[in-house]
């Protein structure tokens, strides 16, 4: 696989009739150079361009944040901070090359920048949310850098990391131990994975395995028990697993703003029963985990 090509194909994306009215709108922004806080919110202070708001609402919806540019809050649908601040904790990225797959904005990837990390790279096919990340990034000014390319393209990538995050992104593939392998693949010599994913309660090695949807969410094909998770993580090569943390997804997370387009958690819950999906299964809940990759 040439990753070079590829890249180069996937900027043609940005000339979508969707996405191209966002570029230009982007592309008028003044410059300039502003204070930046890397808080719960990426906070960005000094004199305001013209029309900030405007610009950031023609990006909507914002999923990942929340991120305050002068006096326009961009309050997203997910506040972000609630999984970082859990996990932060678990993580020293000081001079680690690091990825972050299926990054979003990069809202993770600004605020690990505190971590003085050595390179930090975001991986996600999304043109939106490329947008949204150079929006963010036009005031931050960050080195972060940002690929159009899906975790089947880690392990051919021109570099290896010491650390790769991959928050929310196993239950959208079909094949979770092939997803798994290319993280390992895209590790050095040795290495750490932070992952996180929906989980079942339960004692056995089983997972769920949705007809047609999890809540209200079509791309959703394997929700496993721990047992059944960490089986698939040592048949993908690691070493060893360790359980972080485990959290249900409550309304205080994840919720309807006015920075969004459609639903959110509270229309995917039965409206009788918020421990049970509007499906019938249960809840999300997410464990968090930490898999090591050994030196051989």
């Amino acid at each position: 696989m040439n990753i070079k090509e590829l890249r180069q194909e996937r900027l043609k994306w940005m000339e979508w009739k969707n996405i191209a009215p966002l570029r230009e709108v982007l592309s008028s922004l003044e410059d300039g150079s502003w204070s930046v806080e890397l808080g719960d919110a990426v906070t960005v202070s000094g004199n305001a361009p013209k029309n900030v708001e405007e610009v950031a609402r023609v990006m909507m919806p914002w999923r990942k944040g929340p991120f305050k540019l002068f006096d326009v809050y961009i309050d997203s649908e997910w506040r972000s901070n609630i999984k970082y601040n859990l996990l932060r904790k678990h993580f020293n990225l000081k001079d680690k090359r690091v990825a972050d797959i299926g990054c979003n904005n990069g809202y993770y990837l600004f605020r690990m920048q505190e971590d003085k990390p050595k390179s930090l790279v975001g991986f996600d096919p999304s043109p939106l949310y490329k947008t949204q990340f150079d929006f963010i990034n036009h005031f931050v000014k960050s080195s972060i850098v940002y690929e159009l390319l899906g975790v089947e393209h880690l392990e051919f990538y021109e570099e290896k990391f010491d650390t790769i995050f991959c928050l929310g992104v196993l239950y959208h593939r079909s094949d979770p131990v092939g997803m798994l392998k290319s993280l390992y693949k895209g590790l050095d010599k040795e290495g750490e994975v932070i992952l996180d994913t929906f989980y079942i309660e339960g004692e056995e090695e089983l997972c769920l395995c949705p007809e047609s949807s999890y809540s209200k969410i079509p791309n959703i094909y394997f929700v496993p028990t721990i047992k059944a998770l960490k089986n698939w993580c040592l048949r993908a090569g690691f070493d060893s697993f360790e359980v972080l943390e485990s959290s249900k997804t409550e309304s205080s997370e994840q919720r309807k703003t006015s920075w969004i387009e459609g639903q959110s958690l509270e229309d995917f819950l039965d409206p009788n029963d918020s421990s049970k999906t509007v499906e019938g299964y249960p809840a999300p809940a997410r464990v968090y985990v930490k898999l090591i990759k050994e030196k051989r």
